[in-house]
Formats: C-alpha cells, sequence, structure tokens
C-alpha cells in the first residue's frame, strides 16, 4: 500500500521535488528494484497465468541492460510483526499467500528469479528486514543512485531520489522524486516528514480517523510531533485508534539494515543457460527468447556506437559494460545461495 495519498500531497503542495523524465535519462546508473513489487506488477496484470511474472522479469530486465541501466534486485527479508496484519489481508483478497498452496508458490517463484537474475548477470541481495528500507539506504548511501519503485515507502525510509514508472516501455515518461527537495519544499525536517506520513497511513500501525493530507500536513507544520498533534486534535472528529503502535512505526523507518553494503557486479547474461531454464525447464519459446536476447544485443552494440560518437569517454564494447563492479569497504552481501551475513549496524 505504501503511505496513503502521499503522491497527492506531494504533486500540490511540493511540486518541485518531482521531475518528468525518460528511462534513457537513467543510462548508466545503478537502480534498486523493490523485487516484490516488481513481481507483483506482472502477478497483476496476468494473474491467472503464474508463469508471468518470471517472463516479465526477463523482458523487463533485458529492457533496462538495453538503456545501460544497472538494476540491482532487493528480495524481503523477515517483514516486521507490525505488518503482519496487513499481508494476511492482502493474502486474503488476493489469494496469493493466503494458503499453504500459495506460500509454496511464492517460495517458488522467487527461487525462480533467483535463478533467472542470475543467469541474466544482474545482482541480488536479500534484505534483513523490508526490501524497501535497504533500498533506501543504498540510494542514501550512493551504493546505488536510485530506488524504482511505485511505493512511496522509500521516501520515508530516507531514499534521496525514488523513480516511479520505470517500466519496460521505451517512450514512458519517469516520475523523479527528490526527497531532499522535498523536505525543503514542505518546510519539514525528516523527522516530521515521517511522523506526517504515520499520521496519512502507513502499513505498520492504524491512523487517526478522518484526518486527510491538508490538515495532517497543517497539524505537523504547527506541532512537529505526533505526540504534538494528539494534544491538540479533536478526538471527537479525529479518533485516535486505542493502543496506537505509531512509535513502533517510527522506528521502524529510522532503523538502518544490519547489512554488509554489497559488492555489485554486472555479467552478460548467459544465453544458452536461459535458454535451458526458460524453454526446456519453463514452457518458454526459444524462438522468443533467443530472438528476444540477440535484439538486445544488437540494440546495445548500437547505442555504444552512438554514444563512442558523442564523447570518448563513452564506453563501446558490449563486453566492457558487463563486467563494471560498484565496490565499497564491506564484503559482498550478493545472493549466492547463502544468507546474508549480518553485523553491526553500518553508519
Amino acid at each position: 500500500m505504501g503511505i496513503t495519498k502521499l503522491a497527492d500531497l506531494i504533486r500540490f503542495d511540493a511540486p518541485t521535488s518531482i521531475r518528468s523524465k525518460e528511462i534513457s535519462d537513467y543510462s548508466g546508473k545503478i537502480v534498486a528494484l523493490d523485487t516484490s513489487i516488481v513481481l507483483n506488477q506482472f502477478r497483476s496484470a496476468v494473474p491467472h497465468l503464474q508463469l508471468s511474472p518470471l517472463t516479465g522479469l526477463f523482458y523487463r530486465t533485458l529492457t533496462f541492460l538495453e538503456h545501460d541501466i544497472k538494476p540491482v534486485f532487493v528480495f524481503d527479508g523477515r517483514p516486521p510483526d507490525q505488518k503482519r496484519a496487513v499481508l494476511e489481508k492482502r493474502g486474503q483478497s488476493t489469494g496469493w499467500i493466503s494458503s499453504q498452496s500459495s506460500n509454496n508458490y511464492v517460495s517458488a517463484l522467487t527461487q525462480d528469479c533467483l535463478r533467472l537474475l542470475q543467469l541474466m548477470g544482474v545482482p541480488c541481495i536479500r534484505a534483513p528486514g523490508e526490501a524497501e528500507a535497504l533500498c533506501a539506504y543504498l540510494v542514501k548511501s550512493g551504493t546505488v543512485n536510485a530506488v524504482a519503485s511505485e511505493d512511496m515507502d522509500t521516501l520515508v525510509f530516507g531514499g534521496t531520489v525514488l523513480l516511479r514508472q520505470l517500466n519496460a516501455k521505451r517512450d514512458s515518461e519517469v516520475t523523479e522524486y527528490s526527497l531532499p527537495k522535498l523536505l525543503e519544499a514542505l518546510q519539514l525536517t525528516h523527522e516530521e516528514f515521517v511522523d506526517l506520513c504515520i499520521l496519512l497511513g502507513c502499513d505498520y500501525c492504524e491512523k487517526i480517523g478522518g484526518l486527510g493530507p491538508s490538515r495532517a500536513l497543517k497539524l505537523i507544520k504547527e506541532h512537529h510531533t505526533i505526540e504534538g498533534v494528539m494534544e491538540h486534535v479533536n478526538k471527537k472528529t479525529h479518533p485516535i485508534p486505542p493502543n496506537w503502535k505509531y512509535k513502533d512505526a517510527r522506528k521502524l523507518f529510522f532503523e538502518t539494515p544490519q547489512i554488509d553494503t554489497p559488492e555489485l557486479v554486472w555479467k552478460e547474461p548467459d544465453e544458452e543457460g536461459l535458454v535451458q531454464f526458460l524453454c526446456k525447464e519453463k514452457p518458454l519459446k526459444e524462438e522468443k527468447v533467443r530472438g528476444r536476447i540477440k535484439k538486445f544485443r544488437e540494440s546495445l552494440s548500437k547505442k555504444r556506437k552512438q554514444r563512442e560518437v558523442e564523447g570518448p569517454t563513452r564506453q563501446s564494447r558490449l563486453e566492457e559494460y558487463f563486467p563494471a563492479t560498484r565496490r565499497r569497504k564491506a564484503e559482498s552481501a550478493v545472493m549466492g545461495g547463502s544468507s546474508v551475513r549480518k553485523r553491526s549496524k553500518i553508519k
């Protein structure tokens, strides 16, 4: 769900924090993606085809690579207890996680996605908790350049650059949100912004009844904290939930993921491995898979030649692109069949 009506509030009260861009504007950029949101998009589009998320992930990842975008797919770890009620409600409404059989399906899908992305040469990371929280940390720390997600939680977790509609359509318009510009436009600190988003409604606790975006923003500007709002709000028109767990939600948004910053490596897609997996083990047609990979290689090679003419600093050969590595101080947390090693909080 994300944050209720946050996108509307930003559009009306902080339009300077939004920019409309094209997917090609992110060539050469490293972008973290919340994998569960990507898969849910495909699952919602074709709910009766269990293979559709895997197929969609294959085509979309190639499109990212085709545009020189270096994707990093982040998988959810253990969800926080505060989100359990929301997940159960979603499972009941969608049927995806409401039964033991569908739980098995999700687990199998995750394993298939990991194998697919490995064959495509794309790094994957398992978050210790929420994928959105880790995505936000990666962009805030400079490990990636942006986070692509349709949920707005990334901004609340402190992610500095959020991209929406970074989809597979080449002529699509991407919406880019800047957290620093957003806070400046709203004249809020990050702490006040987090409290505002809890008032709007998040996945981790209930909200004050009848409190809309404009009123919530006004109250936070006047009283600065949820505690201050509770002291002054009309409790008859805006009832406060009993045993309200807003402090637990606030704590989650400020927690730093306990994880080693990953070493990110991209490799050239393994065409034969992809054909074996998607066409021999899965029911995709070989001519379609090979045809799309051929188109990808031709398109990427053409872009390289164009950029070589435009500027000598651009890489021009296909094989020069994939070995690119983003190395940080800590050791790798990239998935390779083992769980992510945790350590003390990264400062």
